[in-house]
């Protein structure tokens, strides 16, 4: 401190102590001295000085200030210091920079300083090092060090930073300290962070950014909050802006629900501070970067269908409607909505519900146009409702129908107590302001846009003109008011409304050139020598009048195509009417207007151009030149190719039908295997039960052959008895023998079940790969019918064999009566002479008391075959039903082989028709070539097999027919 203070004295002193010799002392104890209290009050020192003296302190005393940095780590105080110096030396203050004097004021400071301190890339790693720290001290003037770093050399920091291992994790753990102001310094570093650098903006997202940022805002209270959440937004857009991958993580992590509550802005009028609307502007145009017209259409469908799912769109349209919002909200709300919507059906039938709370309600629409058409509003809210109208229409061919009707006779309210979308567009269109006219004639040709129906819709809408005269056409009140001589603005808007409603439209072609009058008064604003600023009205007159020409069907003829280029080479000059087509696409606010979908002019002198109608100038302008060039000797041979190429498409939608009812057949018939298939194996189940059955009755009898020899060797007299009788031996070995046979015919049938089941898995195989090809098909169809005889020849075998096996167990059960009355025969035995009458008494009641045991069993015996029988039987009903099946499935397959045989005859008949088309086709573009015509290398023929609807596209933008 006593050095400080004899510094900063000796400074006042005296003019033998300058600044440069004061700040150099202190460079030299910061250098040389041992105390860390003198080095730290060096440093203090230094950093009072820095601001005032900021070139002679960056110059001398940088490098001893890295130095400390370095080694003076463990002391928080003088890092702190360093810190600061190097802040006031790095960092532009506009104060400071007023007070310097002019030759310090030319030179970028900041920057030379910047460079200077990254030119050692490890001086930005130290400090990605210190901020580390947790002290105060330490770690918010680091972070403000580099936040400066960033601000003059982003790039090249960037760079430092992104090769620095955990370079980026670091700074994102500035965003979790519970220090605000490190937080809030925090966000603005990962601002000049992420600044046009895709690799960091990755990085920072999937450091789990977005949640952070999030949680910030929702603290702060979303809209309601301070500059703190407009920081935090700006971040977001930097993440998100031009960045497919970030978008997608976005979307993925259900982060855009957490957006609605940011809309929730009540209804009280009271609370609309600047910051507020500073906050919801910003948030706004981050719903835009979600859903931009630039982002992959995928991206963007899914973002929109995100946002109508979790209600933000519904929360959108809310502030929409609501009272009292500010005019620039509005206008970027209306923006904001007309992108959410855009080209997403789901969307737009949901705005088209929407109404605005009045009474009686009015459709959000309605009360949008009539913003659009009244001069009163400011010209970016027209700009904003025009857009709004225009992505509500586009690729939405239901709301343009909605809208051409409210024009219709069938569907205009005759009492008049509601305004509708067409009346507020064609009052637009006729009224005496040139700005509603070009937005009401923009807005009507967006509702004709890529959709002839429409456009031959609204040919039928008649206006009332004057009390006392007949009604005219929508078209014909357009050619009188542009004939009339109005201003630029009207008639340039009037002509694109024309050109867009006759394009691709042979039927508007002729109404429009049965008015007599039109003709002739294009070709005379063509043929005249105006300004410069009649230019562009001479270039839409020629892309008018060459639209006639080239969708001209020659249904009227004394407007026939070849007259018309007659007329214009005799009054016009086919050199100068190419010249004047071309001045639309040199003029420059043509390129401005094909830049961006969204009207955005400066102001209204500016609104010339749309942007659909520049991709139609684009498509236009060279095949109006060929067709000017063309003689009538080429139209015709054209005429003839195009009804070659529709008669080929017709053939080939033919033949593509066929192949699609020959797999729905196949389909079919695949279900149909399916369904044998699980037949076949409840089948196979029952089959393998039976077996088990018969198993267990096997086990049975085995068992009652065992207990009856055990009993034989114990009854002597008995056994020697039915031996001399000739009965049980002969009656056991029978049944053991026959039962013998039995086992082996039900292996057999299992066996031949098996096969079968075989055979049908082959035959579903088979049947799985026809349409592949005509041959494959026959080949198929011919190893199935030899699948199927085989398959019927071993069911007549296994039928037989049940047959004979149903004779056997018939022949059982007669034996085994024939069996039993032996054994009642038996019951009553001779009289042995020469014994007692007691004797044989009891030999008599013994075997009774066997034979009875006998008769049990012999019983018992005969049920079990009885049941066999039974299970036998049962099996045979199976085995019915499965050759019934089989012969259903001979049946079918019969039908299909008839059915392949059919097809392939009518493929062959349209292979050959096809290559005699082809052979037409390529006599008549060799005609073509001989005849000097320009023959494009691309084969339609073989693009049309690949997509019907890519066809109709190149056909009616290049060869379009008479409809």
């Amino acid at each position: 401190m006593n050095f400080l203070r004899g510094v900063m004295g000796g400074q006042s002193a005296g003019p033998q102590h300058t600044e440069a010799e004061t700040i150099q002392k202190l460079c030299d104890r910061v250098a040389s001295s041992t105390l860390l209290d003198d080095r730290r009050n060096a440093v203090r020192a230094l950093k009072s000085l820095s601001k005032k003296y900021r070139l002679e302190v960056g110059i001398q005393a940088m490098e001893h200030l890295i130095h400390v940095l370095q080694t003076d780590r463990s002391d928080s105080e003088i890092i702190g210091y360093a810190l600061d110096t190097l802040y006031n030396i790095i960092s532009n203050d506009e104060e400071e920079e007023v007070e310097e004097n002019s030759t310090r004021q030319s030179e970028d400071l900041g920057s030379q300083f910047t460079e200077i301190f990254i030119k050692q890339p490890e001086n930005v790693t130290l400090l990605l090092s210190l901020l580390e720290e947790f002290d105060f001290h330490v770690r918010w003037p680091g972070v403000k060090l580099l936040t400066s770093l960033l601000k003059q050399l982003g790039p090249q920091v960037q760079q430092i930073i992104l090769v620095s291992p955990m370079g980026v994790s670091r700074l994102m753990d500035l965003l979790a300290d519970s220090r605000e102001v490190i937080r809030n310094d925090g966000v603005l570093l990962l601002q000049a962070l992420t600044r046009s650098n895709g690799a960091i903006q990755k990085i920072v997202a999937f450091e789990n950014a977005f949640e952070r940022l999030l949680d910030i805002i929702t603290e702060e209270g979303n809209s309601d909050g301070g500059i703190v959440v407009e920081d935090c937004l700006i971040l977001l857009q930097n993440l998100l802006k031009n960045n497919n991958s970030n978008q997608n993580f976005f979307k993925e992590g259900s982060y855009i629900q957490r957006m609605k509550p940011w809309f929730d802005v009540g209804d009280e009028n009271s609370g609309w501070s600047a910051q507020k609307v500073t906050n919801l502007h910003v948030m706004l145009q981050l719903v835009r970067v979600l859903v931009s017209p630039t982002n992959p259409p995928g991206a963007t469908s899914s973002c929109q269908k995100a946002m109508f799912q979790c209600g933000l769109l519904q929360q959108l349209c809310t502030i929409l409607m609501a009272t009292g919002v500010p005019a620039d909200i509005l206008t970027e709300t209306i923006n904001t909505v007309s992108e959410v919507i855009r080209g997403y059906q789901v969307n737009q039938d949901y705005f088209a519900s929407v109404n605005a709370p009045s009474n009686p309600p009015r459709p959000a629409i309605v009360v949008l146009l009539m913003s659009m058409v009244n001069e009163r509003q400011p010209f970016v809210l027209r700009c904003a409702v025009l857009y709004c109208f225009q992505c509500f229409l586009y690729k939405n061919q239901k709301g343009q129908g909605e809208i051409v009707s409210t024009l219709l006779p069938s569907t205009i309210d005759a009492t008049g107590n509601s305004v509708s979308a067409g009346q507020l567009l064609c009052g637009g269109l006729f009224s005496t302001d040139s700005l509603s006219n070009w937005c009401a004639a923009v807005a009507l040709a967006h509702a004709l846009q890529e959709n002839a129906t429409q456009k031959e819709q609204l040919l039928r809408v008649q206006l009332a003109t004057s009390i006392g005269n007949p009604p005219v056409s929508l078209l014909q009140q357009c050619t009188n008011i542009l004939s009339q001589g109005s201003k630029i603005q009207t008639r340039v808007g009037l002509l694109m409304l024309l050109c867009t409603w006759l394009s691709n439209c042979p039927i508007a072609v002729t109404h429009f050139l049965h008015n007599s009058a039109n003709v002739p008064f294009l070709t005379g604003q063509i043929a005249e020598n105006l300004g410069e600023e009649e230019q562009l009205v001479q270039g839409l007159c020629a892309l008018l009048l060459g639209i006639s020409i080239y969708f001209n069907d020659n249904s009227l003829e004394s407007y026939m195509k070849e007259k018309l280029k007659q007329l214009i080479e005799k009054r016009i000059g086919k050199e100068n009417f190419i010249e004047k087509l071309g001045f639309i696409s040199k003029h420059e606010l043509y390129s401005r207007a094909s830049q961006k979908p969204q009207p955005n002019f400066p102001s209204p002198e500016y609104m010339i151009f749309d942007h659909e109608f520049t991709k139609l100038v684009k498509e236009l302008e060279g095949v109006i030149t060929k067709a000017i060039y063309k003689s009538s000797e080429e139209d015709k041979k054209e005429e003839e190719v195009k009804k070659t190429l529709e008669q080929h498409d017709s053939i080939v939608t033919h033949y593509k039908n066929m192949i699609r009812e020959q797999d729905l057949q196949l389909e079919e018939l695949k279900q149909q295997i399916s369904t044998l298939k699980c037949q076949n194996e409840q089948l196979q189940t029952a089959v393998t039960q039976q077996v088990s059955q018969i198993q267990q009755h096997k086990d049975q009898y085995n068992l009652l052959k065992v207990q009856l020899g055990k009993d034989n060797p114990h009854q002597g007299s008995y056994s020697d008895a039915t031996q001399m009788n000739g009965i049980q031996p002969e009656e056991v070995g029978r049944l053991r023998e026959e039962i013998k046979e039995l086992k082996n015919n039900q292996e057999l049938l299992q066996s031949q079940l098996a096969e079968k089941d075989s055979l049908i898995e082959n035959l579903k195989s088979s049947q799985a790969s026809p349409g592949t090809n005509e041959q494959s098909s026959a080949t198929a169809s011919v190893q199935d019918s030899e699948q199927i005889a085989e398959l019927k020849q071993e069911l007549a075998t296994l039928k037989s064999q049940l047959n004979s096996q149903s004779v056997e167990i018939t022949k059982l059960q007669t034996e085994k009566q024939e069996l039993l009355q032996k054994t009642e025969t038996f019951a009553k035995p001779a009289p042995v002479p020469g014994e007692s009458e007691a004797v044989a008494a009891t030999k008599t009641t013994d075997v009774e008391g066997r034979l009875s045991a006998l008769l049990q069993e012999t019983k018992e015996l005969k049920n079990e075959i009885k049941a066999l029988s039974e299970e036998r039987a049962a099996i045979k009903e199976q085995l019915d039903a499965s050759n019934s099946t089989i012969a259903i499935l001979q049946n079918e397959k019969n039908k299909l082989e008839v059915d392949v045989t059919d097809s392939k005859k009518e493929q062959d008949d349209l292979l050959v028709l096809l290559a005699d088309q082809d052979q037409k086709i390529f006599s008549l573009k060799n005609k073509l070539k001989e005849l000097g015509h320009p023959v494009e290398e691309e084969d339609e023929l073989e693009s049309g097999d690949q997509d019907d609807e890519e066809d109709e596209d190149e056909d009616n933008g290049k060869d379009q027919g008479p409809i």
